[in-house]
This record gives structure tokens, sequence and C-alpha cells, in this order.
């Protein structure tokens, strides 16, 4: 497969694709983490689950 002259900008998109898609599930993650400790905490504050 012969990209010929567009090769690196055809690495450098799939690159930078890859990165942000890096990104946004390591947001996901993080986020979903913070969003369980906020459950938790306000799940302490009523006593418990109902």
């Amino acid at each position: 497969m012969d990209f010929g002259p567009y090769a690196p900008f055809i690495a450098g998109s799939y690159g930078f694709a890859a990165l942000v898609l890096g990104a946004l599930i390591l947001n996901g993650w993080w986020d979903g983490r913070a969003q369980r400790r906020a459950l938790a905490e306000l799940q302490d504050d009523r006593g418990g689950r109902p």
C-alpha cells in the first residue's frame, strides 16, 4: 500500500484520532469513578439504600 506524498498526513491524522479517542476513554473512566464516589457519599448521607 503506497500513500505517496500524503503518507505523513495520513499517519498524523490516524495518530491524532487515536490520541483523541484515548483521551475520551480516559475522561469517561475518570468521570465514572467520580460519579460512583459522589453517589456513595449521597447514599451514606441518607443512611444507605432504601
